[in-house]
């Protein structure tokens, strides 16, 4: 039976989409198929452009039940004007139809926005207790006029609406507290518990409360959005700087020494487009490391630049966007003031601070717990993914990622350091990495940066690389232009325990990602190869495919080695291995060179691991389909049932990969590599950032599970022909 929950509030801006976005993410982890419904839309436009809390909970639903902003919407304000009685019957329709394809399903709904009959916040009571949905009521913390609301003042907003349940006969699961002034957040939680206490009905006065801090980011709007509301056009600067979001305005009508004291990180300037030197002087700030970093610059009034100005504003290599616009200073000033951001589901910024903030002030399992929700046997892709972010943080490690040029990188990192997935070191130039970082709205402020350049640092990775490559006649000399490189460096870093793990690829190629991994951190005792595994998340469970990336041609032992990593592998992602050693013969049904390389392979397997579930030869319909394995080998423990894939060579697991992932919309997570003493890991050259974040997570997960390495320990040296 699906369940639901509906999340609803009395009162404009109190940030529903934040706890939305929170309580969706907290039970993609275990809910099975969870779904999104907004009975009330502010237009026909139904493929969610013209809802923007849609537009984000759609994005981050899960994808393998393909929900449209049709599927996900009840009906239009118009319509509930027109007839609530007719709008209530079809937004019940539509929700009945969609609990068909979800196990739970989170009900966000209207914005306050004044239905006028019915009362809204009524309405929406009564929408609850329709669906037979409990109720999560949030308040506002917040009053964007008056500022910061006192406790008393929270609790009274909730206690003047209480009747209203009873009256609608809605329940009230929880409450949550959002936007609320953190120094207060203590006396808010109790006095609002007080009321649910004493002026709740019945089982409704069980209900808990959250308190969820004021987020200023989280209302901030972006530069697109101050564009939009000054009627500007872009004039020059990276379009692609538009989403960043503005975290304050400087209007320059004083002089430049005083419009330059008053720079912050973040902000947007208000400049005349008479004032050219104070122009020209903002520009210059923003591009000293001693400055504020600047989100925009918006020029104001209806005068041209003269030739010469524009010459020398051609000549300023800089990626600031400046915007022009014709109205005056004050109306500027005022368009912009008034201008409130929103969490969009292009923000990626803003929705990493949102589940952070969700994340540190309500467990997780205390939503899971209060919604009753059973663990389900099914694994979507998100359900995997949230899980490898959740593993991740529990024990935070230590990666490097060398390719702080990449923009994805940056992206990445202010993603991973805001959900604390993991430590991070950067490589790079300092300030041009944490300039760029600042540009694109990633925080890193976290994160180390550190120079593949450091003098001290290369003096002491090129004497260990020499000694470890002494056999192949290396020079401390020719080493420390070898260590500079950034693979070999990150790679010195994670052998020499200056970090835990090596995430590259994003820019470089997988030879020369795993090459320097090969010479320095070397293979695990028993291991006589380096191989590969992608992490296929289909609809319902997650497989494991190997190797899709590294040998293209193993031998028989080779090729067992790759199956008892594999299984390895998924050991350590919560797969139970039943191993398929895959061939295009199942059992003694076919012969040939291919057939026998996979036949004794298996054999070395059973050999060496006895205790492993493994088969082969197979094919592949036999490994997966259970009526397919029980016509071709009856009473096996792994056909029809394999969860690790191992194909016989490069061409055919790299293919099968790429043509699961196209055609049966499977996510495909890695290469993941394996074999190697420590976790090193390889991007494709069109990761996303989306990748980047699952591969991080990924490595910092078989960090978790290495045994500690004795510094400059390293295992045998089978690779020393690399």
């Amino acid at each position: 039976m699906t369940s639901s929950i509906y999340l609803t509030s009395s009162q404009r801006y109190s940030g529903k989409s934040t706890v939305a976005l929170g309580i969706l993410d907290a039970l993609s982890g275990t809910a099975g198929r969870v779904g999104v419904f907004r009975p009330v839309i502010r237009t026909d436009d139904r493929d969610a452009r013209g809802d923007h809390v849609l537009e984000l909970l759609l994005e981050r639903a899960d994808r393998s039940i393909g929900l449209t902003g049709e599927d996900a919407s009840g009906v239009t304000y118009d319509d509930v004007h027109a007839d609530p009685d007719a709008a209530l019957g079809v937004i019940l329709s539509k929700f009945h139809e969609l609990q068909r394809r979800c196990d739970t399903i989170v009900v966000v709904g209207s914005d306050f926005t004044d239905v006028a009959h019915p009362t809204e916040f009524a309405y929406n009571l009564r929408i609850a207790a329709n669906m037979g949905a409990k109720v999560l009521m949030v308040l506002s913390g917040r009053d964007d006029a008056l500022g910061a609301r006192p406790a008393e003042d929270v609790a009274a907003a909730l206690e003047v609406v209480l009747p209203e349940f009873v009256a609608s006969h809605a329940s009230l699961l929880g409450v949550f507290v959002n936007r609320a002034d953190e120094e207060a957040a203590d006396a808010i939680a109790e006095a609002v518990t007080a009321v649910v206490r004493n002026r709740a009905a019945g089982d409704d006065a069980r209900a808990p409360v959250w308190v969820l801090p004021e987020q200023a980011l989280l209302s901030a709007p972006t530069v697109r959005d101050l564009v939009e509301a000054v009627d500007g056009t872009l004039h020059s600067g990276d379009e692609n700087l538009l989403d960043r979001e503005s975290l304050g305005v400087v209007v320059a009508g004083m002089g430049m020494e005083r419009v330059l004291e008053r720079l912050i990180e973040g902000g947007v300037v208000i400049v005349a487009a008479d004032r050219t030197e104070t122009l020209l002087a903002v520009l210059l700030a923003h591009s000293a490391d001693t400055f504020p970093s600047l989100a925009g610059v918006i020029v104001n009034g209806p005068f041209a630049f003269s030739p010469v100005i524009q010459q020398l504003l051609d000549g300023v290599d800089s990626n600031l966007p400046i915007i022009r616009c014709d109205t005056g200073t004050f109306e500027t000033a005022q368009r912009v003031m008034q201008t409130r951001g929103f969490l969009a589901a292009t923000s990626r910024r803003k929705i990493d601070v949102a589940l952070a903030s969700f994340e540190r002030s309500v467990p997780g399992d205390e939503i899971r717990a209060l919604l009753d929700v059973a663990p389900s046997s099914v694994v979507t892709p998100l359900m995997f993914e949230y899980t490898l972010l959740d593993r991740a943080r529990r024990d935070r490690k230590h990666i490097v990622l060398p390719e702080g040029a990449d923009d994805r990188i940056l992206l990445a990192a202010g993603t991973l350091l805001a959900r604390e997935v993991a430590r991070l070191t950067i490589l790079g130039d300092e300030s041009e990495v944490r300039a760029r970082a600042a540009e694109l709205g990633a925080d890193i402020s976290d994160a180390r940066v550190l120079s593949p350049d450091d003098p001290a640092l290369v003096a002491r990775f090129a004497e260990e690389y020499a000694r470890l490559r002494a056999h192949k006649g290396m020079t401390v000399e020719a080493a420390a232009d070898r260590v500079q490189d950034v693979s070999y460096f990150g790679t010195m870093m994670v052998h020499l325990g200056l970090a835990d793990g090596m995430v590259s690829g994003a820019a470089h190629t997988t030879a020369h990602t795993i090459r320097p991994g090969f010479e320095i951190v070397r293979t695990k005792p028993g291991v006589s190869i380096v191989s590969s595994v992608f992490l296929m998340s289909l609809a319902d469970r997650v497989i494991v495919y190997g190797d899709c990336a590294v040998n293209p041609d193993p031998t028989a032992e080779e090729l067992a080695d790759i199956a008892i990593s594999s299984a390895a592998t998924a050991a350590q992602f919560s797969i139970t291995p039943r191993v398929a050693m895959l061939s295009y013969s199942t059992g003694h049904s076919g012969s040939g060179a291919g057939v026998e390389k996979v036949r004794e392979a298996t054999r070395i397997v059973r050999e060496r691991r006895p205790d492993l579930a493994v088969e082969g030869p197979l094919q592949y319909d036999a490994a997966i389909d259970a009526a397919v394995a029980e016509k071709k080998l009856p009473g096996s423990l792994v056909a029809g049932q394999a969860t690790v894939f191992v194909f016989p060579d490069l061409n055919t697991g790299n293919n099968t990969y790429k043509a699961v992932q196209r055609s049966a919309g499977a996510v495909a997570i890695g290469p993941v590599l394996q074999g190697l003493n420590k976790p090193i890991n390889d991007l494709s050259r069109g990761a996303l950032v989306s990748d980047i974040v699952n591969t991080v997570a990924i490595t910092a997960i078989q960090a978790q599970n290495e045994a500690p390495t004795p510094t400059g320990a390293v295992g045998p040296a089978a690779v020393d022909a690399a």
